[in-house]
């Protein structure tokens, strides 16, 4: 049987990652340090493997939160990449490559939700198709969701 091996990064490409082995369990976490790590409702989380964290292009800034608690990101982008904690490193779901499977099992600190957050998804969808075709107008310079072999130190600009 082949190891699992799993790719991801920042935004801008500064900060790419590869984890080989079993990931823990995803988590959401309504915590009011991570609403404001992630500038959202909540922060989407999936704990690494002992010893298979490797850092392939760059490494993550961390400011650290609290007295046992950091928090990785890109300091050229501010993509949140991980949470560091005296039992290991999680990694923010939405930095890896392949997300699908990574759906949360567990939410942590629910007491501490916005209000809010149980109806979100009742909400009235966009339905104005010329707002998607304006959308498919924009340049990204996004890094790709995949690992490249080179890419602009500071992204892709024009």
């Amino acid at each position: 049987m082949s190891e699992i091996t799993r790719s991801g990064g920042c935004q801008c490409g500064a900060v790419r990652f590869r984890i080989r082995g079993q990931l823990g369990r995803p988590s959401i976490c309504h915590c009011r340090m991570c609403q404001k790590q992630f500038g959202s409702f909540f922060s989407a989380l999936v704990t690494a493997p002992d010893e298979g964290l490797e850092w392939t292009r760059g490494e993550p800034t961390y400011f650290q939160s609290s007295a046992n608690i950091d928090r990785g990101f890109c300091r050229n982008c501010g993509t949140p990449l991980t949470y560091r904690h005296p039992g290991g490193v999680e990694i923010a779901i939405g930095a890896f490559d392949v997300r699908d499977d990574l759906a949360p099992q567990i939410q942590v600190n629910h007491a501490n939700r916005l209000p809010w957050v149980e109806t979100i998804f009742e909400k009235p969808v966009l339905q104005d198709p010329d707002f998607y075709a304006r959308q498919e107008q924009v340049i990204s310079f996004q890094h790709p969701d995949h690992d490249t072999d080179a890419w602009p130190a500071g992204g892709l600009k024009i």
